[in-house]
């Protein structure tokens, strides 16, 4: 296609050509030069060859409809009519104008696509830690022997963490640079998620996991604010949008990944008794992947320009813009085109002095001292602008849309689950065999036992060797010199028994399984301690399956958003998406089969997927640079904390009733829809 902007030399009067923005020449503050040099007529790329102006004519011309292009040219030329007429903008408005325009005639292309795959796989590093725990916990509450309340925490701690890291690195990334914070909430993210694969006790395994969430906590909100500033206006809603899907692959990743590994109990070793190193372990580091790969993509990406230019640093920021122009251009098969920009306004803040001079003085440690105290200062300076008269609408109305979200998206997520587990065990539980006064005398046990309840039984003589006891209760029951050898239990109790000269060898039955029991010259020798890896229970597919399929469901709604973003608009695309989710969660009580459930998982999670592409490109469009990725990472913040309340609330109500936590997230769900059809439409909105 020709190009649009006739090489970018503006026509004005009576064929008079000017390069310049402005009437007359460079208006004060630019020296923004467009005027590339004429091309030769045998200078086309090769992509472009052997096709003439005829061949590629708009389809829409026959019927009246303008160019996208020609659009883009109108609406540059209404923004530079205007400043050259002197019109009352501010500064703040001045550059975010001049650097939309420099990012159209740098194109989308090459570099941003790379940059794209970057960032997308520290997006996908963010979905894959979120299942992390979910998967390795049935193995590792033996491994690590855990208590139901220390796998509580634990599962509290993969939001708590992300919480703490979305508002730390969001509010630093606006003062330190986004590129800058990315790498090192990465590098936490890596670092601590190896050394967690090797920890052998719960508290090093706890702390090694809040602080990999802390790392990658960060990467939801600086990787939307980076991205966002390296596109164009008619671009940023779609490709935000594309650039959504990564969190759905990490979500599949992680239920691949898992169903490969944790179930291969041989892929791990051991060193004595001390250090266990299982396959669960294993799955751990393969999860820290997207997050390594992302870290060394993102040591070949520049800082984003626009962050540069707010914080005064004009020479940088060129030698970027002319890299992402020439990057493009080039791969576009047309490297004669020339980055033209001499000059952009970057407005040197108070600010920058400040710290400046503080940090010109003193001894490196009080340097060190002042600077981070004067950086914490601006950051929390930072989180409460977004207060401001011009900014507090916007920020409640976001809140409420963001925790009204996850409250119920989270919640949902744990409960489906959590559901379904409960129906397994109703059905398992259903199928009980009750053994009352048997008399078993001189047996030999060697098959397993599962799903059992003996009651007022005399075993005389009996021998229970090599064998696995699973849910069995022996109550009121008599053991006459009996022998257990070599046996493995899982929700095995004694209780009420009486056990006269028996013997425990290499068993796993402890003290506390035997309740209210009398033994009388009973020995235990040789028994097994700590905790152990039960290789069936602990491991169902079903787990992996449901998250799995849960991942893969958000496929189609997050192709129709991207497509539809920019026609439809963000706004009916948020509120519509969660009033139709509303709507999905009603049809959980016409059916509550374990299939019924899966299949309105997927449902939900297809249809809600477009309201959180949406919530994510309005929170970047809404806030200026200098605030936008503070904004964000204090909302998803918020993210977190309604996470934190939707799963512990939703998952308490499993066993007593489903009509509460349906209706709870119907009414968030309104809720939320309803006030984001009161945002404003930021489609034709340059990013401030």
């Amino acid at each position: 296609m020709a190009d649009p902007y006739h090489n970018n030399i503006y026509h004005q009067g009576g064929g008079d050509t000017f390069g310049t923005y402005g009437e007359g020449g460079v208006h004060e503050g630019y020296g923004y030069q467009t005027d590339y040099p004429p091309q030769e007529e045998d200078a086309a790329s090769d992509v472009t060859e052997g096709h003439d102006e005829e061949d590629q004519m708009y389809e829409g011309e026959y019927q009246g409809i303008p160019h996208p292009d020609e659009v883009k040219a109108a609406q540059r030329a209404a923004r530079t009519k205007a400043r050259a007429a002197g019109s009352a903008v501010s500064e703040l408005q001045e550059l975010s104008e001049q650097y939309e325009d420099i990012m159209e005639d740098c194109g989308h292309g090459k570099f941003q696509w790379t940059l794209f795959m970057v960032l997308g796989l520290a997006l996908m590093a963010d979905g894959v830690e979120c299942f992390v725990v979910a998967f390795v916990l049935p193995s590792a509450e033996k491994d690590l022997c855990l208590s139901n309340a220390e796998k509580g925490m634990l599962g509290l701690t993969v939001f708590l963490s992300m919480m703490v890291g979305a508002f730390l690195w969001g509010g630093l990334a606006d003062k330190v640079g986004r590129r800058r914070c990315l790498i090192v909430a990465l590098a936490i993210n890596c670092v601590f998620a190896f050394l967690s694969s090797f920890a052998q006790g719960y508290g090093f395994f706890l702390f090694f996991r809040l602080l990999s969430g802390i790392g990658i906590g960060g990467s939801v909100p600086i990787v939307y604010t980076y991205f966002s500033e390296f596109l164009q206006m008619d671009k940023r809603g779609e490709h935000l949008s594309w650039l959504c899907m990564f969190w759905m692959i990490g979500g599949i990743y992680a239920s691949f990944t898992a169903w490969g590994i944790i179930p291969r109990y041989g892929w791990g070793f051991s060193m004595g008794t001390e250090f266990q190193f299982h396959s669960w372990r294993v799955f751990v580091l393969a999860a820290a992947f997207p997050a390594v790969a992302s870290l060394v993509g993102l040591t070949f990406m520049p800082e984003s320009p626009r962050f540069l230019l707010e914080n005064a640093k004009h020479d940088e920021a060129w030698m970027i813009l002319k890299q992402v122009h020439d990057t493009n251009w080039r791969a576009k098969g047309q490297p004669e085109k020339v980055f033209t920009v001499t000059h952009i306004r970057a407005p040197k803040t108070a600010e920058d002095e400040f710290i400046e001079i503080q940090s010109a003085t003193g001894t490196p440690v009080q340097r060190w001292a002042v600077r981070s105290l004067t950086l914490c200062k601006l950051v929390l300076k930072n989180v409460a602008s977004l207060l401001s008269a011009e900014l507090r609408f916007a920020t409640l109305f976001m809140a409420i849309i963001w925790f009204c979200m996850a409250f119920s998206y989270y919640g949902l997520s744990v409960w489906f689950p959590d559901m379904i587990k409960h129906l397994q065990y109703e059905e398992y539980e259903s199928k009980i065999k009750v053994f009352h006064k048997e008399r078993v005398e001189n047996f030999h046990f060697n098959f397993s036992l599962e799903n059992q309840i003996h009651k007022e039984g005399e075993y005389i003589h009996d021998k229970f060797i090599s064998l696995e006891m699973k849910s069995v209760k022996f109550e009121d029951s008599l053991f006459e010199d009996c022998r257990f050898e070599d046996i493995r239990s899982t929700d095995t109790v004694f209780e009420n028994c009486t056990i006269h000269s028996t013997v425990f060898h290499n068993t796993d039955l402890w003290k506390e399984k035997f309740i209210g029991c009398r033994m009388e010259n009973t020995t235990f020798e040789h028994n097994k301690h700590g905790c152990h890896l039960d290789t069936i229970e602990e491991n169902d597919v079903l787990i992996y399956l449901v998250s799995f399929l849960g991942s893969l469901a958000v496929l189609p709604g997050n192709i129709i958003s991207a497509l539809f973003m920019e026609k439809i608009g963000r706004v009916k695309i948020i509120g519509g998406s969660m009033l139709i989710s509303a709507g999905c969660t009603f049809f959980l009580f016409l059916s509550f089969s374990q299939s019924a459930i899966i299949a309105l998982q997927c449902l939900f999670c297809g249809v809600s997927v477009a309201a959180w592409n949406g919530i994510e490109v309005v929170t970047v469009e809404l806030y200026p640079a200098s605030k936008r990725a503070t904004a964000f990472g204090v909302l998803n913040a918020l993210c977190k904390l309604a996470a934190i309340l939707g799963s512990s609330i939703f998952s308490s109500f499993v066993s007593i009733t489903k009509a509460i936590p349906i209706l709870l997230s119907f009414t968030a769900l309104v809720c939320g829809g309803l006030v984001a059809l009161r945002l404003p439409d930021t489609r034709e909105k340059i990013l401030m």
